[in-house]
């Protein structure tokens, strides 16, 4: 995998752990990278480079906070210096694409946008649950939520519907996403 990715998973995750304490965080990029899988899956691409776009995404996040200005490109930096893929590199800047004055043009770049995102939105609607697990959630229960402004209200919806632009439907999206989070579910605490 390294010689693909340039850095290998368990390089990744230590390199994500050195610039980021905060264990919610940690598992927000955990989640990114179980979607991303999938999503690599369902259109024939690798795995692993998709896989770790998700996992590495918001390794600058502890350093830039909410300067949008500096998010994602602070972080192509640090893994352009640690010899990670470029095309990684790129669709993790892209992420953040509005703030960069970039634009997002790829499947990789979407893909990776709306996963990151709809992580938020489905840990949201886990947490109403009773037993606060994943498993309780329902792809309904997510895509209905969508249309409440006010639940989850820092979750971009645009950007979870960029999904649409990559030929996925909002409701197979969610259903993907749900599925990849639950196989990861006790490592997410949920």
């Amino acid at each position: 995998m390294q010689e693909k990715t340039g850095i290998s998973r368990e390089d990744a995750l230590h390199l994500l752990r050195e610039h980021m304490k905060n264990e919610r965080l940690i598992c927000h990029c955990l989640a990114s990278e179980a979607i991303m899988r999938k999503l690599a899956g369902k259109f024939g691409e690798d795995p692993d480079m998709w896989g770790l776009s998700g996992l590495l995404h918001d390794i600058d996040y502890e350093i830039t906070g909410e300067d949008s200005a500096q998010h994602g490109e602070v972080g192509a930096k640090l893994l352009a210096e640690k010899g990670v893929h470029p095309e990684i590199i790129n669709a993790i800047r892209k992420h953040n694409a509005e703030g960069l004055g970039l634009e997002r043009i790829t499947v990789f770049e979407h893909a990776l946008t709306c996963a990151e995102t709809v992580t938020g939105l489905i840990v949201a609607t886990a947490l109403v649950y009773p037993d606060k697990k994943i498993a309780s959630v329902k792809t309904k229960s997510v895509t209905k939520r969508m249309k409440t402004a006010h639940f989850a209200r820092a979750v971009s919806r645009e950007r979870i519907r960029e999904c649409e632009s990559i030929g996925i439907p909002l409701s197979d999206f969610v259903a993907i996403s749900l599925e990849a989070m639950s196989e990861i579910s006790e490592e997410l605490g949920l």
